[in-house]
């Protein structure tokens, strides 16, 4: 829990010795009492690398920002009412604020990451902490590459920035090809690996490690189509022998999952202390009847029908095939057991031990359409949502994952797939993933032709990762996106007077408009201060 502690000092620290950046006057020559000065914070102790680059890890992305962007896409929608939310009917354009935030957390942790990178020199370097010295190095090599990694997926070209830079500097920005930005991306974290350690001790717990910053790399060569580049990295992490598929998909969100030493599947997560550092998972994602709140707004982002159909049945067919055993009255029944463990879907146990009833005509808190902060699809989202959180909603300490070790698998498999280098280790990393205890899926068995691999493990990719922020980024690179986004949302099917019964989100259409839509436009007001960047097509 160290590391939690030192990141509040942290964020105080750097947030002060940031504001001295660009203002170079000088007012009589004095100190300032307001802020702590670059040559004053950095005294050339170690520890003042690590308070720094422990500043950084707060631009790791938060769970509000992960839920909205599956919630852009087609296995999610915005509860928010009264949101009028641009992007989720796609009438976004460069003055949009969820772009703005999305450049503008991304770029400060660029910054805090550069902060940590032009003044680590000033450290004094001896035979007993040249390695510590390094790690830092590498900490912020890696979490300056996580947040370009986003940057090139949804923008495209964007600014390259290396090092602190003034004001006049920042107004004669241009903006970089994205094959630039990978090929930095590529370079810092190949680097970043070889200063890093494999593991931390459990009083470094929440560090990145050598793992991290190869994993991220398999997932930048993935996005930027790379594919025996981001196979070879994801296999580097994989004969690292660090990692495993936990055999508890139920716990892997949970208090107990996070505190089970045989969980070996998280390489990176952003770190949570209950009443010191906390987080609102409970508050705006769990079921209206168990929040009891309406401030923050509870059931934000909602899966939709689009993500339940995807879980095949328990014996591994689709609930389309005929053969399958699907029930449509009863719907839930004989699934995949991860549909379980990632929604609360009707008859589901909520966290007060009551039943879980969103059916219209219900009469409960959760029925849909009773009240505005009810689900409007029917489903609420289970990952994150512990009954010890109930009497503390606004102060949450669960960790949030950022990178785990089912995405390398999948990445390592789908990569193979992509560069049509089939044979049995894309099977057996599929089978990593979807057989791991309390799932236990048939097994896929070779020979099956590249087309059918291709869907076997996209849709294997969407249903492990479910709401982990993923899915935007996916539809996108796969360039499906104007296929399965635009249209009606649609809910939970239900029986009424026998019939079987559809819930449409009402007076709402969903649209993707290629191929426009699949770079983001640069913010707006970023053009206004930087006039030379590219408008991206917008």
């Amino acid at each position: 829990m160290r590391f939690k502690k030192y990141s509040i000092i942290a964020i105080t620290t750097l947030s002060c010795s940031l504001g001295t950046i660009g203002c170079t006057d000088d007012l009589l020559e004095t100190v300032p009492t307001d802020r702590v000065l670059d040559e004053f914070y950095w005294s050339g102790s170690d520890n003042d690398a690590k308070l720094a680059v422990n500043a950084a890890y707060q631009y790791l992305d938060e769970p509000e920002r992960i839920f909205r962007r599956d919630a852009y896409s087609d296995i999610g929608h915005v509860n928010l009412f009264f949101s009028n939310d641009a992007f989720v009917e796609q009438s976004l354009d460069a003055s949009s604020s969820v772009i703005a935030d999305e450049w503008a957390v991304a770029y400060k942790g660029v910054a805090a990451a550069n902060f940590v990178l032009d003044n680590i020199h000033k450290v004094v370097v001896t035979d007993a902490n040249k390695k510590v010295v390094e790690q830092y190095i590498g900490e912020a090599k890696t979490l300056r590459a996580f947040q370009y990694i986003k940057l090139a997926a949804m923008f495209g070209n964007v600014p390259l920035v290396k090092k602190m830079i003034s004001v006049e500097e920042a107004r004669e920005l241009t903006s970089a090809p994205v094959s630039e930005v990978w090929d930095f991306v590529d370079a810092e974290l190949d680097s970043a690996a070889n200063l890093l350690p494999t593991t931390h001790s459990a009083a470094e717990k929440g560090r990145i490690t050598k793992g991290a910053a190869l994993a991220l790399k398999a997932r930048a060569n993935l996005y930027a189509g790379r594919m025996a580049e981001a196979a070879t990295d994801a296999k580097k992490v994989m004969d690292l022998n660090v990692y495993d598929i936990y055999s508890q998909y139920k716990n892997l969100f949970t208090y107990a999952g996070e505190n089970d030493l045989t969980n070996k599947e998280v390489i990176l997560d952003r770190q949570y202390v209950k009443d010191i550092l906390p987080n609102q998972v409970f508050a705006i994602m769990a079921p209206y009847s168990a929040n009891g709140t309406t401030t923050p707004s509870p059931n934000q982002f909602v899966p939709t029908k689009a993500l339940s159909d995807m879980y095949t049945m328990q014996n591994g067919k689709l609930i389309t095939d005929v053969t399958s055993g699907f029930d449509p009255f009863n719907p839930y029944v004989g699934r995949d057991p991860r549909m379980a463990y990632t929604l609360y879907v009707p008859g589901a146990v909520l966290p007060d031990g009551k039943i879980f009833n969103p059916t219209p005509g219900s009469k409960t808190a959760d029925e849909v359409g009773s009240t505005f902060y009810a689900t409007s699809t029917g489903y609420t989202l289970k990952k994150y949502i512990n009954a010890e959180d109930r009497n503390s909603k606004l102060n949450n300490g669960i960790n949030i994952i950022q990178l785990r070790y089912a995405e390398v698998l999948l990445t390592y498999a789908e990569a193979k797939i992509e560069a049509n280098d089939i044979d049995q280790s894309v099977a057996d990393a599929i089978n990593k993933v979807r057989q791991r205890g309390d799932v236990n899926l048939p097994e896929i068995t070779l020979p099956i032709g590249q087309e059918e691999l291709r869907e076997i493990v996209r849709r294997e990719r969407t249903i492990e990762l479910a709401f982990e922020g993923h899915r935007l980024f996916d539809i996108r690179r796969w360039k499906i996106a104007e296929t399965v986004v635009p249209g009606n949302v649609y809910g939970i099917t239900y029986v009424s007077n026998g019939e079987l019964k559809t819930v449409q989100v009402a007076s709402f259409t969903k649209k993707f408009f290629a191929p426009r839509d699949y770079v983001w436009p640069v913010p707006q007001n970023e053009r206004v201060l930087s006039p030379k960047l590219d408008k991206n097509g917008w």
